[in-house]
């Protein structure tokens, strides 16, 4: 089996590639990362899953997923974040992930994800599971940033990182202005007016990780 993931931190890599060789013996591993060169190992080299993180340099995970699915969309993606599934997983799983994990899951519970996955299956945690069952039940009560498009729920997370808009439109490949007209868009619908509200709404939702002051600092624009 040829494994690929894609991960910023050397130390994370070397513990996932040592908890999936001992469960699969003989797999060929392949190491990436960030966003960019994730991509072209995908575009160049076959794959039979690819282990993911939700931030890395560069495009967020969501769009990496999103270009993988559109491009090869049989070969599966565990998406890997130190984020709750909750506040997350499902809009992945609708853009194709084959499971989604925290980095605090036991290594069984991956080695199980990626049978699950390569099987041709999902892989949903009981504490998903139980997730997904009360968004059914309950859809009239999600929390605001669920009604965001896709899109406009990785500009939040930007804005939120501490990004000016600029910064966003380059790593976005977008024009100024179209950045600007998402963040009134998703500011109309979340029912705020600037971005301090936006940024204090993501933390305390833990939508975005903490990140420095001299970044946090950014986010006070506008």
């Amino acid at each position: 089996m040829r494994i690929l993931i894609a991960d910023d931190h050397a130390v994370v890599r070397r513990g996932l590639k040592q908890i999936l060789a001992e469960a699969f013996a003989r797999s060929v591993f392949g190491e990436a990362t960030n966003s960019q060169e994730t991509l072209e190992r995908v575009w160049k080299e076959p794959w039979d899953i690819v282990i993911l993180d939700l931030t890395m340099p560069g495009r967020s995970g969501l769009d990496v997923l999103k270009e993988i699915k559109k491009e090869r969309p049989k070969l599966p993606v565990i998406i890997l974040s130190m984020h709750p599934e909750d506040q997350f997983a499902v809009r992945l799983l609708k853009a194709g992930a084959s499971g989604y994990m925290t980095k605090e899951s036991a290594p069984e519970e991956l080695v199980g994800a990626v049978k699950k996955a390569v099987a041709g299956g999902r892989y949903v945690s009981p504490t998903l599971a139980e997730k997904l069952a009360s968004l059914i039940v309950h859809d009239s009560q999600t929390a605001p940033h669920e009604s965001l498009s896709d899109r406009e729920f990785l500009i939040l997370r930007m804005i939120a990182s501490g990004k000016p808009v600029s910064a966003i439109a380059r790593d976005l490949s977008l024009s100024v202005k179209t950045v600007s007209t998402y963040r009134a868009r998703l500011l109309e619908k979340m029912s705020m007016s600037n971005n301090s509200e936006l940024v204090h709404y993501a933390f305390q939702n833990q939508l975005v990780e903490h990140r420095s002051r001299e970044q946090g600092s950014a986010t006070k624009k506008g």
